[in-house]
């Protein structure tokens, strides 16, 4: 195995056991186990959940209880419309939030699939819809950048805190293009770098586990949307640089929040 094979199989057995301990976890996460990753600004209480920027009240009640385990950072499928009778994939799915969300919007006709790497991720995640009776919603184990869905059918493609913890987000966006039928559209809520991040930081799997030092430039990830074939790319920086003396692991790297909508060429519009 190359040196650059080896640093890809750490940081994803890094990230698989990180959320796979949170998925088995009493309580709520945050966004890794901290209040440093996500923009959280507040230390995290058993608990509860402080990582669920974009999410109403109203949506949050309309969902299984354990579904929101505060590892977002947004609420992706508020980014675009979703209509009923659509299919929606959500890109690292995890206990399920993003794709209960989208099930309610897509109602009985629509159909939502999540695809998460985590095996104990994967459980909660049908556990929680088995218990619920949400028939419309199913959940895959695979990993994003080799995705477990067909060629073109797929309508909408959603993501939340989830791109930025892979090693090869070019390969991400071409899978999400390939699935995608013509016209169809890409929501994510991710971390963003403001600045540019040193290799030692990229190289550290818990930096790049808590969703810190693999986050991309907005020109960065326009580059690969737009390399994968996307149009009508808008990558929107939502918060500021952090002060330095910040001691938040993202703040140090100069990590926000941030939103990503693109489009498929070709189809009806919208």
């Amino acid at each position: 195995m190359s040196e650059p094979e080896e640093r890809e199989a750490t940081i994803r057995q890094s990230v698989r056991e990180r959320y796979g301990g949170i998925a088995t976890a009493e309580g709520n996460g945050c966004c890794g186990g901290s209040a440093s990753s996500c923009g959280c600004s507040s230390p995290h209480e058993a608990g509860t959940s402080c990582c669920t920027t974009g999410y109403t009240d109203t949506e949050l009640a309309s969902i299984p209880p354990g579904s929101n385990l505060g590892l977002g950072c947004g609420n992706p499928s508020q980014l675009v419309p979703l209509r009923p009778g659509e299919v929606v994939l959500d890109l690292g799915s995890g206990a399920g939030v993003d794709c209960f969300l989208a099930a309610n919007r897509v109602g009985p006709s629509g159909r939502v699939i999540g695809v998460d790497m985590t095996p104990e991720m994967l459980s909660r995640a049908r556990d929680l819809a088995r218990s619920s009776g949400r028939t419309n919603v199913e959940f895959r184990l695979g990993e994003i950048e080799h995705l477990p869905v067909a060629d073109a059918s797929v309508d909408v493609v959603l993501s939340n805190c989830v791109i930025n913890l892979v090693p090869d987000k070019g390969q991400v966006y071409r899978e999400a293009f390939r699935v995608l039928r013509p016209g169809g559209r890409l929501a994510v809520a991710d971390v963003l770098a403001t600045r540019p991040i040193s290799d030692e930081m990229r190289n550290d799997p818990e930096r790049w586990s808590s969703c810190s030092s693999g986050a991309l430039t907005r020109d960065e990830v326009t580059e690969r949307l737009r390399s994968a074939g996307f149009e009508s790319i808008e990558v929107k920086v939502l918060g500021e640089d952090p002060a330095p003396e910040s001691l938040r692991s993202q703040a140090e790297l100069g990590v926000v929040s941030g939103e990503v909508r693109a489009t498929k060429p070709g189809g009806s519009p919208p």
